[in-house]
């Protein structure tokens, strides 16, 4: 049996793939694969991902093409879906996640608390930004684009005096040696389902789903199930910098979750346990206690300022 896969281009989309296709060449040595990469509008819009209002920027392309049959299923970022999938298409298997810790990467090796005032930090994320910025409003916050390699040459180029990555992306991608700390999740909340990979296809094709089901790890199924579902009910997304973790043992789960204020003088923290069977439900339940709380009015604020900020930076 030979399978088409669909991915992005990058390095660490490719890596993604490669160990999805590992995985389940150990479970089911016969199977071949194809890999078919998709440009995607993250892809192609330089701006900064906070700034281009649409869901899905880096996986609407390539949902398209497992949708219409030109690829069986495709490889994700769990963090980068939507908490609503296209129609007919269904998350088949979640494989074992990763650290979901950011880390602070600089050529100096230097902590976030120590390094110079001034300094200017990149990232993507709206979210790692007013994080950084709560804990040294005196450092220069400014967005930085491109695949995570790009990213980290451009620190070492001098253009960025350190950078707020994602833990798991460096470690795919063997580039542990620029992280100078892994930051607290206390501090550095991570996106819903970060560290995670996620494999897509029809929700009708039943041989495939079964086969992709032999790479499922459960206990990280129903940590990012409860973190996406309370994405789905806070509604959130790239302009509402929302942090997430759900942990699991053998018959619990807890579910913490942070937002914070456009100006980031404001933030609500919720945590709640429940079984590991109502991953679901209990997403829920930190979404309510979030709205609750005055979490709307904190987003309704963020659709008047990303613009704003953007500019600023």
């Amino acid at each position: 049996m030979k399978l088409k896969i669909g991915t992005r281009g990058s390095k660490l989309s490719l890596v993604q793939t490669q160990l999805v296709i590992d995985a389940l060449k150990n479970a089911k040595p016969e199977l071949k694969f194809e890999v078919v990469t998709i440009k995607t509008k993250g892809d192609i819009d330089a701006r900064p991902l906070y700034t281009i209002d649409r869901k899905g920027i880096f996986e609407k392309e390539i949902d398209a093409a497992v949708r219409d049959g030109r690829v069986d299923f495709a490889v994700h970022s769990l963090k980068d879906i939507p908490s609503e999938l296209p129609e007919n298409l269904t998350i088949a298997s979640i494989p074992k996640r990763e650290s979901p810790n950011d880390v602070f990467v600089n050529y100096k090796k230097t902590k976030l608390n120590d390094i110079a005032s001034k300094s200017i930090v990149g990232t993507s994320s709206l979210r790692r930004a007013v994080q950084v910025t709560r804990l040294r409003p005196d450092l220069i916050v400014k967005p930085v684009r491109g695949n995570v390699e790009t990213r980290v040459n451009k620190m070492l180029k001098r253009e960025f005096d350190a950078l707020v990555l994602a833990e798991a992306g460096l470690s795919r991608l063997g580039l542990t040696d620029v992280i100078a700390e892994r930051l607290s999740i206390d501090d550095f909340t991570p996106s819903p389902g970060q560290g995670a990979m996620a494999v897509v296809t029809r929700e009708n094709y039943t041989d495939l789903i079964n086969i992709l089901k032999k790479i499922e790890d459960k206990q990280s199924r129903m940590e990012v199930t409860a973190e996406r579902a309370l994405l789905l009910h806070i509604n959130a997304g790239c302009r509402f910098p929302l942090g997430a973790l759900a942990s699991a043992d053998s018959s619990k789960l807890a579910l913490y979750a942070s937002i914070y204020s456009a100006d980031g003088t404001k933030r609500i923290d919720v945590k709640k346990i429940d079984s590991i069977s109502n991953a679901e439900r209990l997403g829920k339940l930190v979404a309510d206690e979030l709205e609750q709380k005055g979490a709307m009015k904190l987003a309704e604020e963020w659709r008047d300022a990303v613009n704003e900020w953007s500019a600023k930076k």
